[in-house]
Protein backbone atom coordinates (compact mmCIF):
# COMPACT_ATOMS: atom_id res chain seq x y z
CA UNK A 1 0.00 0.00 0.00
CA UNK A 2 1.14 3.52 -0.78
CA UNK A 3 1.98 5.96 2.01
CA UNK A 4 -1.09 8.21 2.22
CA UNK A 5 0.16 10.44 5.04
CA UNK A 6 0.16 14.19 4.39
CA UNK A 7 0.80 17.33 6.39
CA UNK A 8 -0.99 20.67 6.20
CA UNK A 9 0.55 23.65 8.02
CA UNK A 10 2.40 21.30 10.36
CA UNK A 11 -0.73 19.28 11.18
CA UNK A 12 -0.40 15.57 10.30
CA UNK A 13 -3.18 13.61 8.56
CA UNK A 14 -3.00 9.82 8.19
CA UNK A 15 -4.48 10.22 4.70
CA UNK A 16 -5.57 13.23 2.60
CA UNK A 17 -9.35 12.68 2.78
CA UNK A 18 -11.38 14.94 5.09
CA UNK A 19 -15.19 15.09 5.20
CA UNK A 20 -16.10 18.72 4.57
CA UNK A 21 -17.78 21.04 7.04
CA UNK A 22 -21.56 20.82 6.95
CA UNK A 23 -21.69 17.42 5.27
CA UNK A 24 -20.55 15.26 8.18
CA UNK A 25 -21.99 16.95 11.27
CA UNK A 26 -19.76 15.97 14.17
CA UNK A 27 -19.33 12.41 12.97
CA UNK A 28 -21.71 10.67 15.35
CA UNK A 29 -24.09 9.37 12.68
CA UNK A 30 -21.30 8.14 10.42
CA UNK A 31 -19.55 6.24 13.19
CA UNK A 32 -22.45 3.81 13.08
CA UNK A 33 -21.12 2.82 9.64
CA UNK A 34 -17.33 2.86 10.07
CA UNK A 35 -14.62 3.96 12.52
CA UNK A 36 -13.85 7.66 12.22
CA UNK A 37 -10.18 6.74 12.66
CA UNK A 38 -10.13 5.60 9.01
CA UNK A 39 -10.47 9.21 7.89
CA UNK A 40 -7.65 11.66 7.43
CA UNK A 41 -9.53 14.24 9.46
CA UNK A 42 -12.94 15.77 10.06
CA UNK A 43 -13.95 19.36 9.35
CA UNK A 44 -16.74 19.84 11.87
CA UNK A 45 -20.06 21.54 11.27
CA UNK A 46 -19.71 25.29 10.87
CA UNK A 47 -19.90 26.65 14.40
CA UNK A 48 -21.22 30.06 15.41
CA UNK A 49 -20.94 31.93 18.70
CA UNK A 50 -24.50 31.04 19.67
CA UNK A 51 -26.87 28.26 18.68
CA UNK A 52 -28.49 28.59 15.24
CA UNK A 53 -31.51 26.67 14.00
CA UNK A 54 -30.76 27.43 10.36
CA UNK A 55 -33.08 28.38 7.53
CA UNK A 56 -36.66 27.16 7.10
CA UNK A 57 -37.24 24.26 4.68
CA UNK A 58 -37.09 23.40 1.89
CA UNK A 59 -33.35 23.99 2.19
CA UNK A 60 -31.80 21.21 0.11
CA UNK A 61 -32.61 20.40 -3.51
CA UNK A 62 -31.11 18.00 -6.03
CA UNK A 63 -29.76 19.45 -9.29
CA UNK A 64 -28.15 17.85 -12.34
CA UNK A 65 -24.79 16.44 -11.16
CA UNK A 66 -25.09 18.25 -7.85
CA UNK A 67 -27.23 19.80 -5.15
CA UNK A 68 -28.28 23.18 -3.83
CA UNK A 69 -28.31 23.84 -0.11
CA UNK A 70 -29.33 26.72 2.09
CA UNK A 71 -29.18 25.03 5.49
CA UNK A 72 -28.12 28.26 7.17
CA UNK A 73 -25.37 27.00 9.47
CA UNK A 74 -27.61 25.08 11.86
CA UNK A 75 -25.39 24.22 14.84
CA UNK A 76 -25.45 24.09 18.65
CA UNK A 77 -23.01 26.98 19.19
CA UNK A 78 -19.35 27.02 20.20
CA UNK A 79 -19.87 26.26 23.91
CA UNK A 80 -21.92 23.14 23.14
CA UNK A 81 -19.31 22.06 20.60
CA UNK A 82 -16.51 22.37 23.15
CA UNK A 83 -18.45 20.74 25.99
CA UNK A 84 -20.35 17.98 24.16
CA UNK A 85 -18.92 17.23 20.73
CA UNK A 86 -15.18 17.79 21.08
CA UNK A 87 -14.61 15.35 23.98
CA UNK A 88 -16.35 12.64 21.93
CA UNK A 89 -14.26 13.39 18.82
CA UNK A 90 -11.02 13.41 20.77
CA UNK A 91 -11.47 9.71 21.53
CA UNK A 92 -11.65 8.78 17.81
CA UNK A 93 -8.00 9.04 16.71
CA UNK A 94 -8.74 11.52 13.93
CA UNK A 95 -7.45 15.02 13.16
CA UNK A 96 -10.07 17.63 14.08
CA UNK A 97 -10.74 20.88 12.23
CA UNK A 98 -13.11 23.32 13.92
CA UNK A 99 -14.96 25.36 11.31
CA UNK A 100 -15.58 28.92 12.53
CA UNK A 101 -18.52 30.88 11.13
CA UNK A 102 -19.14 34.33 12.55
CA UNK A 103 -21.49 37.11 11.49
CA UNK A 104 -19.11 39.82 12.76
CA UNK A 105 -15.35 40.03 13.18
CA UNK A 106 -15.92 40.16 16.93
CA UNK A 107 -17.83 36.86 16.79
CA UNK A 108 -14.96 35.21 14.93
CA UNK A 109 -12.46 36.51 17.47
CA UNK A 110 -14.53 35.23 20.41
CA UNK A 111 -14.98 31.77 18.87
CA UNK A 112 -11.24 31.52 18.16
CA UNK A 113 -10.43 32.52 21.73
CA UNK A 114 -12.76 29.85 23.08
CA UNK A 115 -11.04 27.24 20.90
CA UNK A 116 -7.53 28.30 21.91
CA UNK A 117 -7.34 26.12 25.01
CA UNK A 118 -9.02 23.08 23.44
CA UNK A 119 -7.70 19.95 21.74
CA UNK A 120 -8.78 21.10 18.27
CA UNK A 121 -5.93 20.51 15.81
CA UNK A 122 -6.74 23.32 13.37
CA UNK A 123 -9.20 26.16 12.89
CA UNK A 124 -10.89 26.52 9.51
CA UNK A 125 -12.22 30.06 9.16
CA UNK A 126 -15.23 30.26 6.84
CA UNK A 127 -15.11 33.66 5.15
CA UNK A 128 -18.17 32.95 2.98
CA UNK A 129 -20.32 34.08 5.92
CA UNK A 130 -22.14 37.42 5.57
CA UNK A 131 -20.64 40.28 7.57
CA UNK A 132 -23.70 41.90 9.13
CA UNK A 133 -21.75 45.08 9.89
CA UNK A 134 -20.87 45.51 6.22
CA UNK A 135 -24.35 45.25 4.74
CA UNK A 136 -24.35 41.48 4.56
CA UNK A 137 -21.46 41.16 2.11
CA UNK A 138 -19.43 38.00 2.67
CA UNK A 139 -16.13 38.41 4.50
CA UNK A 140 -14.43 36.73 1.57
CA UNK A 141 -15.90 38.91 -1.15
CA UNK A 142 -13.02 41.43 -1.19
CA UNK A 143 -9.32 41.12 -0.35
CA UNK A 144 -9.69 43.90 2.21
CA UNK A 145 -12.46 42.21 4.21
CA UNK A 146 -10.82 38.81 3.93
CA UNK A 147 -7.53 40.25 5.19
CA UNK A 148 -9.19 42.07 8.08
CA UNK A 149 -11.03 39.03 9.49
CA UNK A 150 -7.99 36.80 8.99
CA UNK A 151 -5.76 39.27 10.84
CA UNK A 152 -8.27 39.51 13.69
CA UNK A 153 -8.58 35.74 14.12
CA UNK A 154 -4.83 35.23 13.74
CA UNK A 155 -4.35 37.57 16.67
CA UNK A 156 -6.82 35.60 18.80
CA UNK A 157 -5.33 32.12 18.49
CA UNK A 158 -2.05 30.27 18.15
CA UNK A 159 -3.80 27.30 16.53
CA UNK A 160 -2.94 26.52 12.90
CA UNK A 161 -5.34 28.68 10.88
CA UNK A 162 -6.80 27.63 7.54
CA UNK A 163 -9.08 30.08 5.70
CA UNK A 164 -11.89 28.64 3.56
CA UNK A 165 -12.33 30.70 0.42
CA UNK A 166 -15.48 31.53 -1.51
CA UNK A 167 -15.51 31.03 -5.29
CA UNK A 168 -18.09 33.80 -5.67
CA UNK A 169 -15.45 36.43 -6.33
CA UNK A 170 -13.79 38.09 -9.32
CA UNK A 171 -10.22 36.95 -8.52
CA UNK A 172 -9.78 34.18 -5.97
CA UNK A 173 -5.97 34.48 -6.07
CA UNK A 174 -6.21 38.04 -4.76
CA UNK A 175 -8.24 36.78 -1.79
CA UNK A 176 -5.78 33.96 -1.16
CA UNK A 177 -2.81 36.32 -1.21
CA UNK A 178 -4.60 38.69 1.16
CA UNK A 179 -5.26 36.05 3.82
CA UNK A 180 -1.74 34.65 3.43
CA UNK A 181 -0.32 38.11 4.08
CA UNK A 182 -2.32 38.37 7.32
CA UNK A 183 -1.17 35.09 8.82
CA UNK A 184 -3.23 32.26 7.34
CA UNK A 185 -1.28 29.00 7.59
CA UNK A 186 -3.31 27.35 4.79
CA UNK A 187 -6.33 27.92 2.58
CA UNK A 188 -9.17 25.58 1.65
CA UNK A 189 -11.29 25.96 -1.48
CA UNK A 190 -13.75 26.05 -3.00
CA UNK A 191 -16.84 26.71 -0.97
CA UNK A 192 -20.15 26.39 -2.83
CA UNK A 193 -21.07 28.42 -5.91
CA UNK A 194 -24.19 30.53 -5.57
CA UNK A 195 -27.07 29.02 -7.55
CA UNK A 196 -30.83 28.94 -7.99
CA UNK A 197 -33.55 26.68 -9.45
CA UNK A 198 -37.24 27.45 -9.99
CA UNK A 199 -40.24 25.11 -9.84
CA UNK A 200 -42.01 26.08 -13.06
CA UNK A 201 -45.36 24.74 -11.78
CA UNK A 202 -45.45 26.86 -8.63
CA UNK A 203 -43.22 29.60 -10.09
CA UNK A 204 -41.31 29.66 -6.82
CA UNK A 205 -37.65 28.91 -6.16
CA UNK A 206 -37.05 25.32 -5.03
CA UNK A 207 -35.36 26.67 -1.88
CA UNK A 208 -37.19 28.76 0.70
CA UNK A 209 -34.15 31.06 0.82
CA UNK A 210 -34.47 31.51 -2.98
CA UNK A 211 -30.78 30.93 -3.62
CA UNK A 212 -28.31 28.41 -2.23
CA UNK A 213 -24.87 26.90 -2.53
CA UNK A 214 -24.23 24.60 -5.48
CA UNK A 215 -21.98 21.61 -4.80
CA UNK A 216 -21.31 18.21 -6.31
CA UNK A 217 -19.61 16.92 -9.51
CA UNK A 218 -21.03 19.83 -11.53
CA UNK A 219 -18.56 22.25 -9.89
CA UNK A 220 -15.50 19.97 -9.97
CA UNK A 221 -13.82 21.58 -13.03
CA UNK A 222 -14.26 25.03 -11.48
CA UNK A 223 -12.74 23.79 -8.23
CA UNK A 224 -9.74 22.21 -9.97
CA UNK A 225 -9.10 25.43 -11.87
CA UNK A 226 -9.27 27.59 -8.77
CA UNK A 227 -7.10 25.24 -6.69
CA UNK A 228 -4.48 25.27 -9.45
CA UNK A 229 -4.55 29.06 -9.66
CA UNK A 230 -4.29 29.55 -5.90
CA UNK A 231 -1.60 26.89 -5.43
CA UNK A 232 0.52 28.80 -7.95
CA UNK A 233 -0.16 32.14 -6.27
CA UNK A 234 0.60 31.42 -2.60
CA UNK A 235 3.33 29.61 -0.67
CA UNK A 236 1.05 28.16 2.02
CA UNK A 237 -0.67 24.74 1.67
CA UNK A 238 -3.95 24.39 -0.20
CA UNK A 239 -6.75 21.96 0.68
CA UNK A 240 -8.97 21.30 -2.32
CA UNK A 241 -12.68 20.56 -2.42
CA UNK A 242 -15.64 20.88 -4.72
CA UNK A 243 -17.27 17.90 -6.40
CA UNK A 244 -14.75 15.22 -5.46
CA UNK A 245 -16.47 11.84 -5.61
CA UNK A 246 -13.77 9.30 -6.51
CA UNK A 247 -10.16 8.45 -5.83
CA UNK A 248 -9.20 9.69 -9.29
CA UNK A 249 -10.94 13.02 -8.59
CA UNK A 250 -8.85 13.37 -5.43
CA UNK A 251 -5.66 12.52 -7.33
CA UNK A 252 -6.53 15.14 -9.94
CA UNK A 253 -7.15 17.77 -7.27
CA UNK A 254 -3.82 17.02 -5.63
CA UNK A 255 -2.02 17.19 -8.98
CA UNK A 256 -3.54 20.67 -9.30
CA UNK A 257 -1.74 21.61 -6.09
CA UNK A 258 -3.83 20.46 -3.13
CA UNK A 259 -2.01 18.92 -0.16
CA UNK A 260 -5.26 17.28 1.01
CA UNK A 261 -8.90 17.18 -0.07
CA UNK A 262 -12.33 17.58 1.46
CA UNK A 263 -15.43 15.64 0.45
CA UNK A 264 -18.94 17.04 0.89
CA UNK A 265 -21.82 16.44 -1.52
CA UNK A 266 -20.66 12.89 -2.31
CA UNK A 267 -21.63 11.91 1.24
CA UNK A 268 -25.29 12.58 0.48
CA UNK A 269 -25.27 9.98 -2.28
CA UNK A 270 -22.94 7.53 -0.53
CA UNK A 271 -22.03 7.82 3.17
CA UNK A 272 -19.07 5.53 2.51
CA UNK A 273 -17.68 7.92 -0.12
CA UNK A 274 -14.58 8.96 1.90
CA UNK A 275 -13.51 5.34 2.32
CA UNK A 276 -14.07 4.58 -1.36
CA UNK A 277 -11.99 7.66 -2.24
CA UNK A 278 -9.17 6.57 0.07
CA UNK A 279 -9.18 3.08 -1.41
CA UNK A 280 -9.34 4.47 -4.95
CA UNK A 281 -6.36 6.72 -4.35
CA UNK A 282 -4.34 3.85 -2.93
CA UNK A 283 -5.23 1.58 -5.86
CA UNK A 284 -4.18 4.22 -8.42
CA UNK A 285 -0.90 4.93 -6.64
CA UNK A 286 -0.12 1.21 -6.43
CA UNK A 287 -0.97 0.75 -10.11
CA UNK A 288 1.43 3.56 -11.05
CA UNK A 289 4.16 2.38 -8.68
CA UNK A 290 4.08 5.61 -6.67
CA UNK A 291 5.18 5.05 -3.09
CA UNK A 292 3.73 8.19 -1.48
CA UNK A 293 0.74 10.38 -2.27
CA UNK A 294 2.92 13.37 -1.47
CA UNK A 295 4.82 12.74 -4.69
CA UNK A 296 1.85 13.83 -6.83
CA UNK A 297 1.10 17.19 -5.18
CA UNK A 298 1.30 20.01 -7.71
CA UNK A 299 2.67 17.83 -10.50
CA UNK A 300 0.30 18.94 -13.28
CA UNK A 301 2.28 20.03 -16.34
CA UNK A 302 0.38 22.82 -18.13
CA UNK A 303 0.71 23.05 -21.90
Amino acid sequence: MADLRVEVAGVPFKNPVIPASGAFGFGREYEKLYPLSRLGGISCKGTTLNRKDGNPPPRIAETPAGMLNSVGLQNPGIDAFIEQELPYLRTKDVTILANVAGSTVEDCIEIARKLEGTAVDMIELNISCPNVKEGGAAFGSTPQMAAAVTKAVRGATSKPLMVKLSPNVTDITAIAKAVEAEGADAVSLINTLLGMRIDINTRRPVLRNNTGGLSGPAIFPVAVRMVWQVANAVSIPVVGMGGISSGKDAIEMMMAGASAVQVGAALFADPYAPLHIIDGMNAWLDEKGIGSVREIIGTVQPW
